[in-house]
């Protein structure tokens, strides 16, 4: 698995992200995500020109106006050989229609995005697969449908 580089980041982004990284790690294995809640119908992979998300598996128990770095509402999976997928990030999300503030939701010191079309605030961590867009970023070019 590519190191995934926090460096830029400060102490408690690395922190939250070594957090996660242990909470997730077991998720490795597709079926420990299906046993935890994550659904067992592959999802479509969502991609763009400038890269890739991947498969999305969202725990709909989760869908909810809290964030908790342990408990991510989406894990994301990129395809690789033979029908396989490997775990490359995360994703938190509240719906907006659970989200009464003004200010928008914020979980590793950022603030999630506002999706009107998805209806839902959102915010990608790559934990398990480096991206030249950064930490955060929506798409990654090293991720491929």
């Amino acid at each position: 698995m590519p190191q995934v580089n926090a460096d830029s980041y400060d102490a408690h982004v690395r922190r939250d992200l070594s957090r996660l990284r242990a909470a997730t790690a077991p998720y490795h294995d597709i079926g420990a995500a299906h046993a935890a809640g994550f659904p067992t119908n592959k999802p479509n992979c969502l991609s763009s020109p400038t890269g890739g998300m991947g498969l999305h598996y969202v725990d709909r128990r989760l869908l909810d106006d809290q964030l908790d770095v342990l408990k991510p509402e989406i894990l994301l999976y990129a395809p690789v050989s033979e029908g396989k997928h490997k775990l490359v990030a995360v994703e938190y999300i509240i719906p907006l229609s659970r989200w009464q503030s003004d200010r928008p939701p914020e979980i590793f010191g950022q603030s999630l995005k506002r999706s009107e079309e998805l209806k839902l605030w959102y915010l990608h961590v790559w934990a398990w697969e480096q991206n030249s867009q950064g930490l955060f970023a929506d798409w990654n070019p090293s991720v491929k449908c």
